[in-house]
């Protein structure tokens, strides 16, 4: 399918073809007959994309600030690579479109096939052929509604936000700066309920289009006197409420806002504008000033937009779907006028056009309402091809295939495999056909899919890396270990103890049954970075057992991130946990087989897992402690180990490659490269099953600790003793 973009790096606008997306269970695919191209908004993004990396910077200080963040915590030179990972991708354009229903997700029963609807969401609803949309970002349209007419939905959602934000009253009167497009539907709106709009733009062609459209006033800035006009319209009271939808770096809408605006009344911002707000104006009139987000209430939540998770209707009544759909019956019954608003309609191949006419308009056109046309009648594809696989063919060669390309996977394991000679990234499976086709075609694979049963199916490939959300790991590494593919599958190997089963059921009743092929993988690269060597050097031979300290500066999530989820993410002591875990096993050289699990009380955004004093018995008599902790400072660096033994003692602070290096190594390569070598030269995997099994166990025992506040034993059902 295609789908427009632009590279962040050097601000390329790319009509690109993509796998087609999935579609997913809390959403449907919708097949795009038109999209809206949003000038005021686009026109920003893309300005910014073709900034040098210093423009960037000065737009963006937040962005900024946590660059230089990242860089105290993780170091220069990871920040760095991510950094320049992150700007040579390419971004979505467009967040409303209109199409019909082409699949819905298993989750959907307000939806069927052949549904017409309206769809937002900036990295939904865009300007590409076909969209998995989630079922809160879709509302169904009205018979006597037309597609093109749709399309504008979810900027009059944004422009109905606005108006909300300012809790009116009958008989009100209603300021309205900047009369672009979101400035026009919203005096629409107004209009629509019956109160008095005075609009004002500083673009006289734009006055007079919003006065031919019903609203009662319009005021040309820089040119009339608002200030007397509004006095006038008010008998003198001056406006109970100002809505500024303008688009401007200039501080002067806030201003002329606090000057027209009644004592006591209200401003709502909706546009992006300067935010100094003068203190005099508004103190003496004691404003009210709101800032708007959006569509509504469930904008930015997302258990609201990706779960599907409704807010009740008796206590947020408007939430951004109702407010789409109040849009879609406002147009049903006449009361907007979306077909005046529409100046100008492209083919989505002729984007260069719309595009020019937004950001250079050679031939002064005016233009309101910009729509991309699609065809409607093609079949799209789950693959996109590049080239043969011929080195692949090699019998030197591991022919491999990735599915999940997340931000590990894009900084941490693609560019270390890249830097592998002996291995062939044939395929790339992930959600989205955008990433899917970035990733293929920088890593130079053979082709590029949304459907990752296209790569355990291809019998050419035999090594499958698996790097997608948590949940998945278990699912996926089963069916292609069945498949006889060798596996590496990123931590943890899974997130129940059911999967945990599953996979040790494949494995018989010993593990060395499976340990010549396929081999199967985790990614607990810690025991190969070479302060690790270094300190398993220095305890080869001992004759004491080793006493440990691990120390895990772990830093705050944010509660609503997928890795607190239990269905998606298994939380953190599952999903990180196990790698501490797995290297104490590996600096002891023995198995865990007792711990006890404590924690700080969860309290506010902080939660149960966020905090743990965890103590380990080893076998050989060993003990470790780990602290895992969210509440320390950034500034600390992340992981401090200290080992104690045979009168000797080793230090690794943040795996620093010497005690002044700004770099890390975590073992990331050299893990890789054993897992492929292993695979070359026939040998059982780097790191033996029971090891595996047991990492991913003791997490799951951790928590049964946390549970019963008691030590827990770790016998794995005596399937690996």
């Amino acid at each position: 399918m295609k789908k427009l973009t632009q590279n962040l790096k050097t601000g390329k606008l790319e009509l690109k073809e993509v796998p087609a997306d999935l579609c997913k269970d809390d959403g449907i695919l919708v097949k795009t007959k038109n999209s809206l191209v949003s000038a005021g908004t686009e026109q920003a993004i893309i300005n910014l994309g073709k900034a040098s990396l210093a423009g960037k910077a000065k737009k963006r200080p937040d962005l900024v600030k946590e660059v230089l963040n990242k860089m105290r915590y993780e170091g220069v030179l990871s920040t760095v690579k991510k950094v320049f990972s992150k700007l040579d991708e390419a971004m979505d354009l467009g967040y409303s479109c209109a199409g019909e229903v082409t699949e819905i997700g298993e989750n959907i029963d307000e939806f069927e096939i052949g549904d017409r609807v309206a769809c937002a969401g900036s990295g939904y609803a865009t300007h590409a052929e076909l969209n998995f949309v989630p079922k809160n970002l879709c509302v169904k349209i009205p018979e006597n509604v037309t597609f093109q007419e749709a399309s504008f939905t979810t900027v009059g959602a944004i422009a109905m936000q606005g108006i909300r934000r300012c809790e009116l009253n009958p008989g009100e009167r209603v300021g309205v700066i900047g009369l672009g497009l979101i400035g026009q539907l919203t005096a629409q709106i107004l209009s629509a309920y019956g109160f008095p709009v005075f609009g004002m733009d500083i673009d006289q062609k734009k006055a007079e289009k919003a006065l031919k459209s019903g609203i009662s006033k319009v005021g040309v800035i820089g040119k009339d006197n608002i200030e007397e006009s509004v006095s006038c319209f008010t008998n003198g009271y001056g406006l109970d409420a100002v809505i500024i939808t303008a688009s401007t770096k200039s501080n002067q809408p806030l201003e002329l806002a606090g000057k027209i605006c009644r004592k006591r009344g209200k401003v709502s911002s909706v546009g992006l504008t300067g935010m100094e707000i003068p203190r005099k104006i508004y103190y003496q009139k004691e404003l009210d000033f709101r800032i708007s987000c959006s569509y509504g209430p469930g904008r930015y939540d997302l258990n609201y937009e990706e779960k599907g998770i409704d807010y009740p209707y008796a206590y947020v009544r408007w939430t951004e779907k109702r407010n789409m759909e109040e849009c879609l019956r406002l147009i049903s019954i006449g009361k907007i006028d979306i077909k005046s608003m529409i100046t100008h309609k492209f083919k989505l191949e002729n984007y260069k056009k719309a595009y020019d006419l937004i950001l250079n308009n050679p031939h002064n056109e005016a233009y309101v309402g910009i729509l991309f046309e699609y065809d409607t009648n093609k079949e799209y594809n789950s693959v996109v091809k590049f080239r043969d696989n011929k080195r692949g063919e090699s019998t030197d060669i591991v022919n491999a295939g990735v599915i999940g390309c997340g931000n590990f996977a894009k900084s941490i394991l693609l560019p270390n495999l890249s830097k592998l000679k002996n291995i062939n990234i044939a395929a790339v499976a992930t959600a989205t056909g955008k990433n899917a086709e970035h990733i293929g075609k920088k890593y130079r694979c053979q082709y590029c899919t949304t459907a990752y049963q296209k790569i355990l199916d291809d019998s050419k490939i035999n090594t499958v890396f698996i790097s997608t959300r948590h949940n998945l790991h278990a699912k996926l590494a089963i069916e292609a270990l069945k498949k006889g593919k060798n596996v590496f599958v990123e931590k943890p190997l899974c997130i129940t103890k059911t999967e945990l089963q599953k996979i040790v059921s494949l494995f018989s009743h010993e593990p060395s049954a499976m340990s010549h092929q396929p081999i199967l993988m985790v990614g607990f690269n810690r025991r190969f970075a070479p302060a690790i060597i270094k300190a398993k050097e220095k305890f080869s031979n001992r004759n004491t057992p080793l006493m440990i300290n691990y120390r895990i500066n772990a830093g705050y999530i944010p509660k609503e991130h997928w890795v607190h989820d239990s269905k998606s993410g298994g939380g953190r002591i599952i999903g990180e946990v196990c790698h501490f875990i797995d290297l104490l096993q590996f600096l002891t050289e023995s198995f865990p087989v007792k711990l006890y699990a404590n924690h700080l009380p969860p309290k506010g955004n902080i939660l149960l897992d966020d905090n743990l004093a965890i103590n380990i018995e080893f076998s050989d008599g060993s003990c470790g402690n780990i602290i895992y902790s969210a509440l320390g400072d950034k500034n600390l660096g992340k992981e401090y180990i200290e080992i104690f033994g045979d009168k000797k003692s080793f230090v690794i602070d943040d795996f620093k490659t010497s005690k002044f290096s700004l770099a890390q190594n975590k073992g990331h390569f050299k893990e890789l490269e054993a897992f492929i070598k292993a695979i070359l030269l026939g040998r059982s995997s780097p790191i033996s099953p029971k090891e595996l099994l047991l990492s991913t166990f003791a997490t799951f025992r951790i928590n049964d600790s946390l549970r019963l506040h008691q030590p827990v034993d770790l016998k794995l059902n005596n399937v690996v003793e």
